[in-house]
């Protein structure tokens, strides 16, 4: 159980990581805002509260025993960096490298970056790789668990249904998959491009249990974690997000899929977020 203090702390840190977002999208004039932001509570939540994390590369002879994360949208990289950066990875300062030449925070994320156990970004191949690490660990008898963060749009893939289908099939219940259900892609939103719903009810159908829940709700991100933890079989966390959530002006807006703030938004956007 989280106490208060607790509580408000994970609410600052999601806040200075949705205001990193900004800035480093800003800076570089690229990346993906709009998914980052919406997955800013979770990631803060479940970095700083659920995972067992090592803040640095390390001999420590129990680092084999750190959980897994794969950020299966991969576009999403900047709010991982960010959160990566919070926990000492690498200096924040860094963070203004995103997506420059040469630097290790790349577009997608790549294990040149410290904290990052697999690149990622070709949609639908994360959850396939999370089954991966996830039948290796328990082959070592290792307790670690995987975690997967998931788009909604790239449930559209094949690949993601044949991992579903493959993770139940070998009862990983050291996987948890996280989906940030906002509801909207590039193109538009995703019930009408290729509708996913009645989502739960599929991933039942698959033999996963299953957890929904409001994506920005600190606490009940902290508490679903903790109980998927627990489960015997593959879990499924839905997690109803905002897609720009924190910036008025993109939330719920397609457009802020994979855009860069002018200057005019920018200033506005940090106006608001630090509000």
């Amino acid at each position: 159980m989280l106490s208060d203090l607790e509580i408000e702390k994970l609410k600052s840190l999601s806040k200075e990581n949705r205001l990193n977002v900004v800035k480093m999208v800003y800076n570089a004039q690229s990346g993906h805002i709009g998914g980052a932001l919406s997955a800013a509570d979770i990631l803060t939540v479940l970095y700083h509260k659920c995972m067992n994390v090592y803040p640095k590369w390390t001999k420590d002879k129990n680092f084999q025993y750190r959980d897994r994360f794969v950020l299966s949208k991969g576009h999403a990289s900047s709010i991982l960096y960010s959160v990566l950066a919070q926990l000492g990875f690498f200096e924040k300062e860094e963070l203004m490298t995103f997506r420059l030449f040469g630097s290790r925070l790349q577009g997608h994320p790549v294990p040149i970056c410290p904290g990052v156990d697999a690149a990622t970004g070709s949609l639908g191949q994360g959850l396939s790789i999370a089954c991966g690490m996830a039948l290796a660990l328990r082959l070592d008898k290792n307790p670690a668990h995987v975690f997967c963060l998931l788009g909604d749009g790239e449930l559209q893939e094949g690949s993601v249904w044949e991992a579903f289908m493959h993770a139940s099939s070998e009862n990983l219940d050291n996987i948890i998959a996280i989906i940030d259900r906002n509801k909207l892609q590039i193109d538009g939103c995703t019930e009408s491009i290729k509708s996913l719903d009645p989502l739960k009810e599929k991933l039942l159908a698959f033999n996963w249990e299953v957890f929904e829940i409001d994506g920005h709700d600190i606490v009940s991100i902290y508490e679903t974690i903790e109980n998927a933890k627990k489960a015997d079989k593959p879990v499924a966390i839905i997690a109803n997000t905002v897609k720009g959530k924190g910036v008025s002006f993109m939330e719920n807006n397609a457009g802020w899929h994979g855009k860069a703030p002018n200057k005019e938004d920018f200033e506005r956007a940090i106006k608001e977020l630090e509000a």
